[in-house]
């Protein structure tokens, strides 16, 4: 990451939901880069990734233990392709299963030994709760005192607790399937504009992931980890992270606690941050940032017309600093 800008920017890497069957496969048609990320990523699993990513189907590649290494693997290799050019990244930071793609962008740990961390996660995640007993729900419109009183008087019915905190509005709610379900009407009766049950089998962050969390504390202490070579903004608690010996625990921490999405931009924000590049599949967490600070220049590289307008729109910007910096020395006393 060598600097070709002033402006400060933030890379950001997309989790679970964003995943859609074809993902990444323009990517890795162009950029070799990007192909031998797939390459790299089947052999350290023993099975092929592109053919889920590509191919499909989409219940195959929804598959939690599929989903999370085929989203690192997408990322990573977008990531590859835009740094073919010059980019100095200020901070990074993932949402829940981003993080490991952070942190694999960030130096902090070898890209093979995080997609195997990663499926065996998901599969840790699966495996935590029973299908169909567990469940997510979006709340939208309550702010989250109103929202975490709601999951204590929910709580009569079993575990749900408040699991992403993704925006002003947006608050995603986990756990058992009845208190998630006693929660929903809540907010309906507390004026939540809208309350959507999502289609995933596992409630991520939040109590029930405890004992998945323990299981996956054993693979991440055996993993080779480093200090960052740019902060990582981490969702369990919104700060920078700069040193190896950090990483594990936060990454324990995360799978069973909330997601602070909406502080980790704010704290991004205030250290100057005015770029945010979504590297991955989608544009979900470009949409939470411009819920967050509508002022934020947000960019996308998913495939290679969003890689060229990403390069175009940061060599304009470089353009435009020099500019300026020229100007600034030329009537300058």
């Amino acid at each position: 990451m060598t600097a070709a800008s002033t402006a400060k920017i933030a890379l950001l890497f997309p989790g679970q939901g964003s995943q859609a069957v074809g993902m990444g496969r323009a990517l890795c048609d162009r950029f070799p880069e990007a192909r031998a990320a797939y390459d790299e990523a089947s052999e350290a699993l023993g099975w092929d990734i592109a053919g889920p990513s590509f191919d499909g189907p989409e219940e195959v590649l929804n598959l939690t233990a599929t989903t999370q290494p085929a989203l690192l693997t997408a990322g990573v290799a977008a990531w590859r392709v835009l740094t073919r050019r010059p980019v100095a990244a200020t901070c990074v930071a993932g949402h829940s299963l981003g993080e490991y793609t952070a942190l694999v962008c960030a130096g902090a740990v070898p890209f093979a030994q995080a997609v195997r961390l990663v499926h065996q996660r998901g599969r840790y995640m699966q495996e935590a709760v029973p299908a169909g007993t567990g469940l997510m729900a979006a709340v939208l419109g309550l702010d989250r005192d109103a929202v975490l009183s709601i999951c204590r008087d929910a709580s009569s019915a079993g575990v749900v607790d408040a699991a992403n905190f993704n925006a002003p509005g947006q608050i995603v709610i986990a756990g058992e399937r009845a208190a998630v379900e006693h929660a929903i009407e809540l907010a309906r009766t507390a004026g939540a504009k809208r309350v959507i049950a999502l289609p995933v089998s596992v409630p991520s962050h939040c109590r029930l992931m405890r004992g998945a969390a323990e299981r996956l504390e054993i693979d991440l202490a055996r993993a080779s980890w480093s200090a960052p070579a740019v902060p990582v903004i981490t969702n369990v608690d919104a700060k920078p992270l700069t040193t190896a010996d950090a990483i594990v625990p936060s990454l324990v921490r995360q799978l069973s606690s909330p997601l602070l999405w909406e502080d980790s931009i704010r704290t991004m924000l205030a250290q100057g941050v005015s770029t945010f590049i979504e590297v991955g599949p989608g544009r979900v967490l470009s949409g939470l940032v411009k819920k967050i600070d509508r002022t934020a220049r947000v960019l996308n590289v998913e495939d290679p017309a969003t890689a060229e307008a990403a390069w175009a729109a940061l060599e304009t910007a470089s353009a435009r600093e020099a500019a300026v910096v020229r100007h600034a020395k030329e009537v300058a006393p």
